[in-house]
Formats: C-alpha cells, sequence, structure tokens
C-alpha cells in the first residue's frame, strides 16, 4: 500500500489541524493505519492508531485527549484531528500501515510509511 500524507500546517497554540493520509492499493481496510511523529532532534514517537473497522483506538499520552484518529474506509483514508495543540506538537507526522495492530508497546515498526506532513505550532 502506498501513503500520501498531507494537512500539515503552521497555526498558533491552542488552535486545530486535521491530518489526512490517502491510502492506494487494495488492502486498506485490511491495514491497521496509524499516526507517528518526529520532532527535530528526537526519535520517532507512536501518535495513534485505529483498527481495520474503526472500533478500535489507541494514542500516545501525550496526545489523549487531545488528538482523534478515524479512518473512512469507502474512501481510503485515515484522519488524524488534532486540538488544543501545542508547541511540543511540532514534528513531522507520519501515516503508517500494517497488517497487524501497532501501538506504542510494539518493536517492530509498521510496514508502510507516507511521507510526512510538517506540523508546527507556535507559542
Amino acid at each position: 500500500v502506498q501513503l500520501q500524507a498531507s494537512g500539515g500546517g503552521l497555526v498558533q497554540a491552542g488552535g486545530s489541524l486535521r491530518l489526512s493520509c490517502a491510502a492506494s492499493g487494495r488492502t486498506f481496510s485490511k491495514s491497521f493505519m496509524g499516526w507517528f511523529r518526529q520532532a527535530p532532534g528526537k526519535e520517532r514517537e507512536f501518535v495513534s492508531v485505529i483498527s481495520r473497522s474503526g472500533a478500535s483506538t489507541d494514542y500516545a499520552d501525550s496526545v489523549k485527549g487531545r488528538f482523534t484518529i478515524s479512518r473512512d474506509n469507502a474512501r481510503s483514508t485515515v484522519y488524524l484531528q488534532m486540538n488544543n495543540l501545542a508547541p511540543e506538537d511540532t514534528a513531522v507526522y507520519y501515516c503508517a500501515a500494517d497488517s497487524n495492530w501497532f501501538n506504542r508497546f510494539t518493536t517492530t515498526p509498521p510496514s508502510h510509511w507516507g511521507q510526512g506532513t510538517q506540523v508546527t505550532v507556535s507559542s
């Protein structure tokens, strides 16, 4: 599956952004989808994941209550709604896909990655 992320940008603290990740190929509905981020000088970190049906989700503690992941299998797209953004959310955000569930405890990274979209939050 090929992934194309979009929706990043510059926003003030407290603002919102919605990231989108469009997938090509026929396996989207069979894939677990998620988001990771990497801030300058830091390691890539897990942000969120959603199950194939959308019934199950998981989030990093740092974004719980502020970010919401969702998916539209008919459009082969996964979304990340980010509210109440803070400067520490500044990072390149990557969407990812795998045939197996993944989260912050998973040691094997997802198989497929998008190109990343920059999110910058000013204070």
